[in-house]
């Protein structure tokens, strides 16, 4: 073994019968001296070396010292944590190892993987890295799927006030322009015609008109809601996330420059996903219309369906647009490029992830909305006869009382995808571009990453 301070190795054991030679005294680290002084007793000098002393202990009972130290030798060390526990209990000339490597007071009880050595976790010897900094609703670090759901969950109980303000106003606001349209256009004349087998052609266009004129409106207003709820619960998320708060005014100040650059990415992102299936549904329309209807009608299903994987595909792709585009303050052509980037590689798991808190996001706004609804069936008149006859009712208390379940469904669906999208974005940064560090400066924590250099943006 090597000279270590406080100790020093033995040496090898000499044989029986055999004289041992005199050690000289050991140095300020324990080792002895390469030079003995002169024997003042009249005995010849021992020759050059390193010798054992006439006073040898008897073969295999040879301890490190544990009494006062002899003059002029320096003191043994405090006794600590080290890598292999205590030194080695009869590890001496004889050659027994009774404490040796692995036994009780050996190289690993406790030792290097022990109960208190080396690889032990919380033991003397060490712990593992220090554990992320968590200045907000996250750890500064890689997340789980589990960490993410929770984060969000934590930011809407953080700010509950700010994130239940800005989701009640813009759930109230959609659903009210939503009963006006159901109720002045899509109306239960309507409904009767496009049920009634003896309609006229045009009764049949005219109430398919006004349809799609209510559907396409209701699809607009939804999708006005959907983008001011997403800039605004973006900065309420990323202020969450480094434990700073933020209230409804200080969120539209910070998201009103892109909120019109938002408006044109979702737009160009549906019409990208609508284009994609209009396209493999295309085929069967043009069959449909020209020689066989009912070919037609299958095939336009077949390539439907067939054109909702690509389609699927592209909205995961840029599903990270959003967040970048506010966040960032990018333009809409490149806040998709950095959605495809941050995605690469990662496209199943954002896919499973967003499908997951889709799920769960459906399944509340599904618990609060079925109540409303069979409410709105029993109280307005007539509307559980006509819901059994396939020709529903759409009086005002229907559409009131279904209003509200909406509402209360939106107000909690909202911040579960926004927040979900964000956290996402901000946990790919954080394993592509060390965004780790920059967040934790912003934060305010101290020694975290600070001789690191600062990711690009």
């Amino acid at each position: 073994m090597t000279d270590t301070p406080g100790w020093a190795s033995p040496g090898s054991a000499p044989s029986d019968g055999q004289e041992t030679g005199a050690s000289g005294p050991a140095d300020a680290a324990g080792r002895p001296d390469a030079a003995p002084p002169a024997d003042h007793s009249g005995e010849q000098p021992q020759g050059p070396g390193v010798k054992w002393s006439k006073e040898q202990p008897p073969p295999g009972q040879w301890s490190a010292p544990t009494g006062a130290p002899a003059p002029g030798q320096a003191p043994p060390p405090p006794a600590g944590p080290t890598w292999g526990g205590q030194p080695p209990a009869g590890y001496g000339p004889g050659g027994q190892n009774p404490g040796g490597y692995g036994g009780p007071g050996g190289y690993g009880a406790p030792g290097y993987g022990g109960p208190a050595g080396y690889g032990a976790w919380g033991g003397a010897g060490w712990g593992g890295p220090p554990p992320a900094a968590k200045p907000g609703v996250i750890p500064l670090r890689p997340l789980g799927v589990g960490e993410i759901l929770d984060g969000t969950v934590s930011t809407m109980r953080a700010h509950w006030r700010t994130v239940l303000g800005i989701t009640l106003v813009v759930a109230v606001f959609s659903q009210i322009i939503a009963i006006l349209v159901q109720r002045l256009v899509l109306d239960s004349t309507s409904n009767q015609v496009l049920s009634d087998p003896n309609a006229t052609p045009g009764e049949v266009g005219r109430a398919m008109g006004n349809a799609m004129l209510g559907s396409g409106a209701v699809l607009i207003v939804s999708l006005v809601a959907t983008v001011m709820a997403t800039a605004l619960l973006t900065t309420v998320t990323s202020r969450a996330v480094l434990g700073k708060p933020v209230t409804t005014a200080e969120a539209w100040r910070d998201a009103r420059p892109q909120v019109l650059k938002l408006f044109g990415l979702v737009t160009l992102l549906l019409i990208i996903c609508l284009g994609v299936i209009a396209v493999g549904v295309l085929p069967g329309i043009l069959v449909a219309t020209t020689s066989s209807p009912l070919g037609g009608i299958a095939l336009a299903f077949l390539g439907g369906l067939a054109a909702c994987v690509p389609a699927l595909w592209l909205a995961v792709r840029f599903s990270l647009a959003s967040p970048a585009l506010m966040l960032e303050k990018q333009g809409i052509a490149k806040s998709m490029s950095r959605s495809a980037k941050l995605i690469r590689g990662s496209w199943w798991r954002v896919f499973g992830i967003q499908l997951l808190a889709g799920l769960i996001a459906g399944l509340v706004s599904a618990v609060i909305a079925i109540p409303f609804f069979a409410l709105a069936l029993v109280f307005d008149g007539g509307g559980m006869s006509g819901f059994l006859s396939g020709t529903p009712n759409v009086g005002w208390a229907y559409l009131i009382i279904t209003g509200i379940g909406a509402v209360l469904g939106s107000t909690v669906t909202f911040p579960i995808t926004a927040g979900v999208t964000v956290l996402l974005y901000i946990d790919q940064r954080i394993r592509r571009e060390a965004l780790d560090l920059d967040l934790a400066r912003a934060a305010g924590v101290q020694g975290y990453g600070s001789d690191a250099p600062a990711s690009g943006s």
